[in-house]
Formats: structure tokens, sequence, C-alpha cells
């Protein structure tokens, strides 16, 4: 599988600053391995990025030493093991930083927030603060979930080209979970148009019958990132999306601000 390009750009951008050049060229390699989609070559590598080839087998020979690649029976190179708790650690640490801000959220709405991230091509919730009332939206920290389907899923869908979302329901498929559920590209990419005019997602019982949210992205996050406010569709109507809208965008712009600082 060929490493992804969704920049139109023929190299991937190297970093520029003061910053020590080996560690700059490891993490360009982890990100070009990741955008791969599963495995690479080290000739799609190379035509990824100006590092000279004997470098870039180099740094993959110590990144396979130490676990954090691997190397397949076919010769392809993929993300190791070791990466996984630093992941899960990076994500509790994300979560952690918008917990406040989706505490305010509930308090100022009374309905569940949750925050969640494009994880290759799909979307995993990261936070949740849960309304108090005994009838509430519950996400599981960790889940996995398609992104068409979803008020997180689709305004995060809305930040990238059409072809990108095209490539990532091509490969996902578009279930159907509801009779709600969008279930052709054509009607997601309409409505992914809708939301970039108006600034937000609506889930309108799409992933869960009697369940609706509203959703925004997260301004210029490292990876792409939304936050969101759910509830039943009794409570969560027009007159609620019209006092949660503001409000997300005041939290999502504080979020931005607080991985910026």
């Amino acid at each position: 599988m060929a490493v992804n390009d969704t920049t139109g750009a023929a190299k991937a951008p190297r970093a520029a600053g003061s910053g020590v050049q080996s560690v700059e060229r490891v993490f360009e390699l982890l990100e070009l391995v990741t955008d791969a989609d599963g495995d690479v070559t080290l000739s799609e590598l190379s035509n990824s990025t100006d590092l000279p080839l004997p470098t870039i087998h180099r740094l993959l020979r110590t990144l396979v030493s130490l676990g954090y690649a691997r190397q397949l029976p076919n010769r392809r190179y993929a993300l190791g093991p070791r990466l996984i708790r630093i992941g899960e650690g990076a994500s509790r640490q994300f979560g952690a930083l918008a917990r406040p801000q989706l505490k305010q959220l509930v308090d100022a709405l009374g309905e569940s927030a949750n925050m969640a991230v494009l994880d290759g091509d799909m979307v995993v919730y990261v936070a949740q603060v849960p309304s108090q009332h005994s009838m509430r939206m519950f996400t599981e920290v960790g889940r996995r979930a398609n992104a068409h389907d979803t008020g997180v899923g689709k305004a995060l869908l809305a930040g990238l080209d059409d072809d990108v979302v095209r490539g990532i329901v091509g490969r996902t498929g578009m279930a159907t979970p509801t009779p709600y559920s969008l279930g052709t590209v054509d009607d997601l990419l309409a409505d992914l148009d809708r939301i970039r005019e108006r600034g937000y997602a609506i889930d309108d019982q799409e992933q869960e019958i009697g369940v609706r949210c509203f959703a925004m992205a997260v301004p210029g996050a490292p990876t792409p990132t939304a936050i969101s406010v759910s509830g039943p569709v009794a409570r969560v109507d027009d007159a609620f999306g019209q006092r949660a809208v503001p409000l997300l965008r005041d939290a999502a712009d504080t979020i931005a601000a607080d991985l910026d600082a």
C-alpha cells in the first residue's frame, strides 16, 4: 500500500527550526508509516520524503530493534507494539486537557459531552463527561466508531477534501445502523457541505434511534479532533441546538488555545 499524500505534495515537508535532526527524521518516518494505513516499503517511504534511502533503512532498523516498528515477513514495515502504550498515554492526557471544557458544557446544557479524534479511517472517543440525567447518552472512552454516522465523525470529515472522504468510506463502507443513517457517498458529501457552511455537525438519530448530537471540530488541533453534546431527542431539540452551538464554539476555541499553549 502506497503512502497516502493528501496534501498534493510529492515529498513530505521537513521540520524546520533548531530541533535535533535525527529525532525529527524518526518522527517523520513514523508519521509516514501511520499515513500508509498499515504497512509500507522502503521505496514507498523514499518516494515520500527527501531522506536518503540508507538513512531511512538505518532509522527503521533502530525503530525495529526498539519495538517501535515491525518488519513484516514480506519485508514491509509497520508500526510496532511499543507505540500502543505511548498512544494510550497521550490519549489519556489529551482527554484530561479537555475535561474542564466538557464539564462546563455539561453544567450549562445538562447533556453528555464527548471528545473524539480521527484515527485512521475511524473516530476514537478520548474523553467524556456524562450527564446527570438518569436517561443519558453514554459512550465508553476508547470506543471506535464510523465517521459517517456520528456527529464528531462528520464534523471531522467536513475538514477533509471530498476525495479523501470518498477514500475513507470506500474502505470502511457505509453501515446504516438506523433508518436515518446516511447510506450513500453523495448524501454524505451533501451533508458535509452543509456542515462546512454552518460550522457544526448534527447526528440526528443516525447512530442510535432516539439520540441527537451536535458536534464541532476543534480548530487547528494537531490531530483532527471534535467535541459534541448529545442526549435524547426529546431534550436535544432545535432550541437546545441554538444554545449549544455557541457554547461548543467557545469550548472548541479554548481547547485549541490550551493545545497551542
